[in-house]
């Protein structure tokens, strides 16, 4: 018999979905059954077509919708009740790496308070909304709802020249553990999914420097870095019935590269 990854009648929230790996587990989510509201910043154009690929706005639904801050992320949680009627699982894909080094002593403040508010301060509001939500609604198991958070290697090893993405990510970990020890016993899985250099335009520039690429890649036992999907079915996983027994988790998905510090 197969086994199956299903999420039918289920309604899943995923942000960051246009591109990269949030527009892979939007895919996948759809795939496995379930209706999808996903936001977008600016790619309109992409998102749209994201929507009308995964069965048009009855089954996957693009919201426009910034995320920098707590309402921000209130305000997408309730465009995706409004529109489904329901949130079985919230994804937290979205996230701003800025790809230029700056030593902390010449960081400016603008950007520390950029990267916290999109990497944090609306992950506050989403997961807020997204939890009294889910403990409002009928359960027909044991399990009320699924919430993953993305974070990064980043986040658990520290990265030079980086300090506000690695802050933010480092502080996702921690919030799976809390929301886990706070949210398990009220049917609520928190996991977290820390991938290692992934293939998306975020990375691009970096990964196709002729001097840093070769030197990220020779770092990762499997010799390459990941492609989007390969992150995404990680994060499907942990929102199926078959991970109902795990909670507070931090799934590395890193090629082998081994945590170090």
């Amino acid at each position: 018999m197969a086994v199956s990854l299903a999420l039918q009648g289920k309604v899943a929230l995923i942000t960051g979905g246009a591109r990269g790996i949030g527009a892979e587990t939007v895919r996948l989510f759809t795939q496995a059954g379930a209706r999808v509201v996903f936001n977008y910043q600016r790619a309109r154009e992409r998102a749209l077509a994201l929507q009308s690929e995964c069965g048009g706005p009855d089954r996957c639904l693009a919201v426009q919708q910034e995320l920098s801050t707590p309402a921000e992320g209130r305000a997408l949680a309730a465009a995706a009740v409004a529109a489904f009627g329901r949130l079985d699982a919230l994804v937290v894909n979205h996230g701003v790496w800025p790809p230029r080094d700056v030593p902390i002593s010449r960081m400016e403040d603008a950007q520390w308070r950029h990267t916290l508010g999109v990497n944090l301060d609306s992950v506050f509001g989403l997961v807020q909304a997204a939890v009294a939500q889910m403990e409002r609604q009928d359960a027909p198991s044991e399990v009320r709802g699924h919430i993953v958070l993305i974070s990064s290697t980043a986040g658990q090893r520290g990265e030079a020249f980086h300090a506000d993405y690695a802050v933010t990510k480092g502080a996702l970990i921690s919030l799976t553990k809390s929301l886990s020890s706070e949210l398990a016993p009220r049917g609520i899985r928190v996991n977290c999914v820390a991938p290692g250099w992934v293939a998306t335009e975020m990375t691009e520039t970096t990964l196709n420097d002729p001097e840093q690429g070769p030197k990220i890649r020779t770092a990762i036992p499997v010799g390459r870095v990941a492609e989007p999907r390969e992150i995404a079915g990680p994060v499907l996983f942990l929102c199926t019935p078959l991970a109902g027994f795990i909670s507070g988790e931090v799934l590395n998905v890193n090629g082998g590269s081994v945590l170090v510090g």
